[in-house]
């Protein structure tokens, strides 16, 4: 047997991981900029983290959610604390895609509705409903595509208006992420979260705020959504609730009413994913991340918009993205084979940053000096 090709691989096996760095199975060490796709938010194997997980295996693994699990109650009142939505209900599952799914269910539960509103460049997931709000059909399957999904130009407020007025009375919810990640870091204005919510209520829509990746903090605000002075009615999460242990969830508004069965999951809550989440929350709060994830990120859009060889660089707290020309295409590629440092990207051109909420100073530092050492690397090799 062999494993499924679908994704392309470097070559780096990665033995062990500490803080903001790992290191392979030959002993060379990485400067962890990415965090796996945004996940590693409180930094890898902290000690803290360890000790919940280990502490927790050793009284019980799993249990179904058909008995009543303490932990996740401790965890529902320390994320209502953080986030501020203490008013918020908490539905908990194992993925950002099992997270945005059940947001639009709920949706149409909660509306009798049918029809979604999304934009362009979204991704929300690789699931039924979440993969057809995604604006990338590659990845649509056949059986995925439907007719319900509509979606519009993102930060568009006359095209946005213009739907609802002709639509509104027909659409379930209206799902957008605060900062476009795979979309190649796009933030959302005040003024384009602020029609949505006056349109939602105007129409008896659910605003859905897609915090997979670009929530829990990693802006410095707990939800990216939350600088807009708005409040959505689902929050979707999952990434770097865990650190790398595998969670997600949703956080429902009050006006949302339950009922027995109309959601579920197997694994979604289990004791091991809460002591993870748990730890989370609490290093985030003992350790004041949510500053430093500001913090941090104003040092490094600094600084990175004073190399002229890149464009475009924007972002919000530790969500970070820039442009790079078709002379330093292969720029990701060199900073890691060449700099041992590794960062994302998003088609065509944009190289993402998502590092670990506790990135120190020295970190980013010594990021800003590998990455202007790489380019002037390349500038001085002639173009092939």
């Amino acid at each position: 047997m062999k494993l499924f090709d679908v994704y392309p691989i470097n070559n780096i096996a990665i033995e062990r991981a500490r803080g903001s760095y790992v290191w392979d199975d030959s002993g060379t060490q990485y400067l962890d900029m990415y965090g796996g796709h945004a996940v590693i938010s409180i930094g890898h194997s902290h000690p803290h983290y360890i000790k919940r997980l280990t502490d927790q295996l050793n009284k019980v693994g799993f249990y179904s959610n058909s008995v009543r699990i303490p932990i996740q109650e401790e965890l529902t009142n320390k994320l209502g604390e953080i986030s501020g939505k203490d008013d918020y209900q908490l539905f908990l599952c194992n993925s950002g895609a099992e997270a945005n799914e059940n947001a639009l269910k709920l949706a149409s539960f909660h509306t009798g509705r049918k029809k979604i509103v999304a934009f362009k460049k979204a991704f929300h997931g690789r699931t039924s409903l979440a993969v057809a709000a995604t604006d990338n059909p590659a990845i649509i399957a056949p059986v995925n595509e439907t007719e319900h999904v509509h979606f519009l130009p993102f930060n568009d407020v006359q095209s946005l208006e213009t739907y609802f007025h002709q639509e509104g009375k027909e659409i379930a919810a209206v799902i957008t992420e605060g900062i476009q990640g795979v979309g190649g870091i796009n933030l959302a204005t005040a003024e384009f979260l602020q029609t949505i919510r006056k349109l939602c209520d105007q129409y008896g829509v659910v605003y859905i705020a897609d915090s997979v990746q670009c929530g829990y903090g990693r802006t410095g605000n707990f939800f990216s959504h939350d600088f807009a002075d708005v409040n959505a009615d689902i929050y979707s999460m999952a990434k770097g609730m865990g650190n790398g242990f595998p969670i997600g969830g949703i956080l429902i508004a009050p006006s949302i009413k339950p009922k027995h069965f109309m959601l579920g999951t197997t694994f979604g809550g289990n004791h091991l994913a809460c002591a993870a989440a748990l730890s989370v929350l609490e290093v985030i709060e003992s350790e004041n991340l949510l500053y430093n994830a500001i913090e941090m990120g104003k040092y490094l859009e600094t600084e990175l918009k004073k190399i002229s060889e890149i464009s475009n660089v924007r972002g919000r707290g530790l969500m970070i993205g820039f442009d790079v020309s078709a002379d330093y295409k292969e720029l990701r590629k060199n900073l890691l084979l060449n700099q041992k440092i590794f960062t994302g990207e998003a088609k065509p051109n944009v190289i993402r940053l998502l590092p670990s909420l506790a990135l120190t100073k020295k970190d980013a530092e010594h990021f800003i000096v590998s990455l202007k050492k790489e380019i002037h690397s390349m500038t001085l090799k002639p173009v092939q």
